[in-house]
């Protein structure tokens, strides 16, 4: 098979695409051809050297067909899956817990199910299982336009919540408004007080955050007595060192920083968050959106794309 690997961390370069022997499933795991590969910002960090994983071939997400099941996997040939947290996806042919694996179902494309799972299963955890809007409710969600902001706004809006988002230009506006935004601001040094004058001088609910460093001080400012930021990713940076005194004068504050694999620890959780994304998808209350789709070849050019902050959606590749 070929895959792509990361033999030291570094640059988009650093990813090569090569001959690999074929990956045979261990017991609980299942063989499979992937159809459709999602890229993640995770991914980045892991090319980087900035998280462990084991390597050389990176990629946590994607979707296609099993070809074989090792002992103990109850997962049949031929079935449809897709996975949001499994290892080495970047491949032609991956070997996945049967655990991780979810049924893909019919009229769901292999594009959709290979690039949308993860994030949608991230929206799922932040919006019911760590701060769960009510209807009326404003919260902030930063980098609206983006695939994993398209997600929380549109779930978010569809229950009832106001959402006021952030982007960088106009065409990041008007995908962030077709998404359900009840406002759309740029980000800025006077973020927070534009989020106040919007709420009545109250603040949000919760703010939504995955960028990090350059919005971390806003996202705070931002925020309601005893309101909950989600800080769920840094594509700009790591959050300094910062005094937690601050939360009580800010409001007693909640500030988390979660993961998806603590909210997909069983089974039952990785169903039932999965099942829910492609309800919502199926239901057309979440609309996938693509900023891209590459040639496995060429994940060198997803990796700049996703790390330029230009795209708006998600971003797969595709095996031959």
């Amino acid at each position: 098979m070929h895959a792509v690997v990361v033999t030291e961390p570094g640059g988009p370069d650093a990813l090569r695409y090569r001959r690999m022997p074929d990956p045979v499933p261990g017991p609980g795991e299942v063989l499979v051809r992937t159809r459709a590969i999602g890229v993640n910002y995770r991914d980045v960090y892991v090319r980087r050297g900035e998280y462990p994983a084991e390597l050389p071939v990176p990629g946590l997400e994607g979707a296609g067909e099993v070809l074989a099941a090792g002992e103990g996997a109850e997962v049949a040939v031929g079935d449809r899956v897709a996975w949001a947290y499994g290892r080495a996806s970047y491949a032609e042919l991956v070997a996945v817990p049967a655990d991780q694996c979810v049924p893909v179902p019919d009229g769901i494309d292999w594009q959709v199910a290979g690039g949308a799972l993860l994030q949608g299963m991230t929206a799922h955890y932040l919006l019911e299982s760590v701060y769960r809007p009510t209807p009326g409710d404003s919260i902030l969600v930063h980098a609206g336009a983006g695939g994993m902001g398209q997600l929380l706004v549109q779930w978010a809006a569809a229950r009832g919540a106001k959402v006021i988002t952030t982007v960088s230009t106009d065409e990041k506006e008007k995908l962030a408004r077709e998404a359900g935004a009840w406002h759309v601001l740029r980000y800025g040094d006077d973020l927070a007080e534009h989020i106040r004058e919007l709420t009545g001088g109250e603040g949000v609910s919760a703010a939504y955050d995955g960028v990090g460093a350059a919005t971390f001080e806003s996202s705070l400012a931002s925020l309601r007595p005893r309101g909950t930021l989600a800080l769920f990713g840094s594509a700009s940076g790591r959050v300094p060192p910062f005094d937690l005194q601050r939360l009580a004068e800010l409001g007693s504050l909640f500030v988390t920083r979660p993961m998806l694999p603590h909210f997909v620890r069983t089974r039952a959780e990785v169903l039932w968050r999965a099942n829910e994304v492609f309800s919502a998808i199926s239901e057309d209350i979440l609309r996938i959106r693509f900023g891209g789709t590459y040639a496995l070849p060429d994940a060198a050019q997803a990796h700049r794309a996703i790390e330029s902050r230009a795209t708006a959606g998600s971003l797969v590749l595709l095996p031959a």
